[in-house]
């Protein structure tokens, strides 16, 4: 938590992943001018829901999806800074039983595939990866929804049926169980299915050299997947229209100071072998800032995935990457 600065500052609250990169934020070791802030942190899937449902705090991680999808919708309780705490490739996230169509996605042509929900936006990234890069006719898909590893999981938000698709709610088993019984071809999900986590040799992933193709598919497209965003409140910017641009620099320094750590090979930072090779190979292939922030740097990525949450019905029309964030943030002053 911020250590409270001034009387004067004002008091909001955040609830954010234990990210390195924010690391600093928290701590209050990088302050945010004319804000003190309370932070909590919860798993990513009690976050979104709790702040979709009851918007129990000021600033939230949010899912990309499901806030493009409620400002499609002409809802604009919520605003958005262009900081993305997470990113990920998502062909990763797309799993099958031991013995399916591995290294083969065309193989789940007309196929029953699970999801844990239509909008999440690792799910709407795999499926516009199935769609573009190999031609999988999504309509012609059955899919089914609920939980990854428990029963019972819903949308986080009101979503409408998308209209030409076959989508089916299951309430009473979980998509890791329907997909070791042969009830599903495939399973997308950001978090994956228990039988992959305790490598119990049942279920692998759809991709076996999943970097390779991930690799391969930013060489392509220049698309480097968006998975989260920082969203405010609306009241809170009508009463502090300066909280956003503070908030978004505090962001980047943040940011910036942990990049530094992650390349550091004098004294590595991560308990990971190689863990400066490996940034330094993001950077190689990324360019020296490897996880921008900001609207211009991202254009290609925001576009495609507004694209694909469009096309999925996901959102009701189709946006544009200025239309997701606040004014303040689209341009900045040079000296």
């Amino acid at each position: 938590m911020t250590t409270p600065g001034s009387r004067h500052n004002v008091h909001l609250t955040l609830a954010i992943g234990d990210y390195d990169h924010v690391r600093d934020l928290v701590s209050g070791a990088v302050e945010v001018q004319g804000i003190d802030l309370t932070c909590m942190r919860f798993s990513v899937e009690e976050t979104f829901f709790r702040f979709a449902r009851h918007r129990e705090w000021d600033i939230s991680e949010f899912s990309l999806a499901k806030y493009c999808s409620i400002r499609a919708s002409g809802d604009d309780s919520l605003a958005a800074i262009p900081v993305f705490p997470s990113r990920a490739f998502r062909h990763s996230a797309i799993f099958v039983r031991a013995g399916g169509p591995v290294d083969d996605p065309a193989a789940l042509a007309n196929g029953r595939i699970g999801i844990p929900e239509w909008t999440q936006t690792a799910t709407v990234y795999a499926r516009g990866a199935l769609e573009h890069g190999y031609g999988l006719d999504l309509k012609a898909i059955e899919w089914f929804q609920g939980g990854t590893n428990e029963p019972g999981r819903i949308e986080g938000i009101a979503l409408t049926p998308p209209e030409g698709f076959s989508l089916t709610a299951v309430k009473d088993r979980s998509l890791n169980d329907m997909l070791v019984a042969g009830d599903l071809d495939a399973l997308i999900a950001a978090h994956s299915p228990v039988d992959f986590e305790q490598r119990t040799g049942r279920v692998v992933r759809l991709f076996s050299d999943h970097r390779a193709v991930e690799e391969a598919y930013y060489r392509d497209t220049g698309v480097f997947p968006i998975m989260h965003v920082i969203a405010i409140r609306r009241e809170v910017l009508d009463d502090h229209p300066w909280a956003a641009m503070n908030l978004y620099t505090a962001f980047r320094e943040a940011k910036r100071r942990s990049l530094e750590r992650a390349i550091d090979a004098n004294a590595p930072k991560y308990p990971v072998p190689w863990s400066p090779a490996n940034a330094e190979r993001a950077e190689e292939i990324f360019g020296r800032d490897f996880w921008p922030y900001g609207i211009e740097p991202n254009r290609v990525t925001l576009e495609a995935f507004l694209a694909f949450a469009h096309e999925q019905g996901v959102c009701a029309t189709r946006l544009t990457a200025e239309d997701l964030f606040v004014p303040q943030v689209a341009e900045e002053f040079r000296v």
